[in-house]
């Protein structure tokens, strides 16, 4: 079982409980990544290099219109817009891993190729090879949509390489239907899988008072530091909840003083936090909206760029989230999410739905059938 995606934990780190149970079962499993994948080695997998050595962020620069910066935050761009955009940066990336991968695949004798839809060399290499395809989605939106917008800009090295068009795919959904994925198909329940990290040891249990986590991820704080959530650190000082800051080694002096009921804290598994907090203010990243889900906790959003907005509008529309912009964010905003029974009612509902879905354990036996073809 090879498994391939961007070196991105949003794309990888998804993959990783569906890998552990295929293990688990007695296959043999492979990821083949660009560099960096220093989170990714965490999991304890053996990984084979493809690409050229250059970061995804190179391919961002590479394809940013000139006289703009890169940055996460797109605000006066549609969600549509954002995708396109997302799309020609990841098919830039991508290939330089066509060689790498076609070999890798090749020569370990794959017999099912499970990638992410970011990974436009997957579906290629799965055509030229006749290896069955299985595209492990990371979130609510559409996986097969992503993928198809990436391999549009893929056409000259599908006709290169003499294939027709893309590998068919079978879509791994890990949300439940009613937050979307793709039709078909399977879906699995959705684990976190956040790599490893000390959790501080009083954070093992709930606290005397509401607590609200509050992630940015792991791109946002990279690209554009922590100005998404400097409003609403000023406006938590209001509000009868300890609110800490999971945003790893962020430079925080943008923020000035902190309130006494907002505590920073070293990189902690998002899973571990949520699971002692009654509420979490993410920037739409899939990761922390599925972890949130698994923990059934109310969740407000404050979307930036990649697919922030269509989680933003997922949640909001089940009941189980808020949405705002960074600059709109007050104290009666939060005050609600701590508090309101009704968004705590529909994310007990989610998360209920998620634990309805078969496990990856579960899930093993279908996944061997895609396989079965090949062997």
């Amino acid at each position: 079982m090879l498994f391939t995606g961007p070196a991105a934990p949003t794309h990888l780190f998804p993959m990783v409980p569906t890998a552990q149970a295929l293990r688990a079962a007695g296959h043999e499993v492979l990821f083949a990544s660009p560099a960096p994948f220093d989170q990714l080695r965490q999991a304890g997998f053996p990984i084979v290099e493809i690409g050229d050595g250059r970061s995804l962020r190179d391919s961002f620069e590479a394809v940013t219109p000139a006289g703009e910066s890169v940055r996460y935050a797109r605000p006066h761009l549609t969600q549509d817009e954002i995708l396109d955009r997302a799309a020609v940066a990841f098919a830039h990336a991508s290939r330089a891993t066509v060689d790498g991968l076609y070999a890798v695949a090749d020569e370990w004798g794959a017999d099912l190729l499970v990638h992410d839809s970011c990974l436009a060399s997957a579906q290629l290499v799965a055509a030229k090879l006749k290896i069955p395809a299985a595209l492990h989605n990371f979130g609510f939106s559409s996986g097969l949509d992503l993928a198809a917008r990436l391999a549009d800009h893929f056409t000259d090295l599908y006709e290169a390489h003499g294939v027709a068009g893309p590998a068919a795919t079978t879509p791994l959904n890990i949300v439940p239907e009613s937050l979307g994925g793709d039709p078909g198909g399977l879906r699995m329940r959705y684990l976190p899988y956040n790599g490893g990290g000390v959790v501080p040891a009083d954070l093992l249990r709930r606290g005397g008072r509401p607590r609200v986590a509050v992630t940015l991820g792991t791109v946002v704080t990279e690209v554009d530091g922590v100005d998404a959530i400097a409003r609403l650190v000023a406006a938590a000082a209001e509000v009868d909840a300890d609110f800490l800051l999971a945003v790893g080694g962020a430079d925080l002096a943008a923020l000035g003083p902190l309130p006494a009921n907002v505590r920073p804290l070293p990189w902690v598994p998002l899973a571990e936090l949520l699971r002692v907090c009654d509420a979490v203010v993410h920037h739409g990243g899939s990761g922390s909206a599925l972890t949130a889900l698994q923990a059934g906790i109310p969740q407000l959003v404050l979307p930036q760029g990649a697919d922030n907005f269509i989680v933003a509008d997922t949640l909001v529309a089940a009941g189980a989230g808020l949405r705002a912009t960074s600059g709109d964010v007050d104290t009666a905003l939060l005050a609600r999410l701590a508090t309101d029974p009704a968004l705590r009612a529909a994310a007990t509902r989610l998360r209920a739905e998620n634990e309805a879905l078969p496990t990856p354990a579960a899930s093993v036996p279908a996944i061997e059938a895609l396989a079965a073809d090949r062997r």
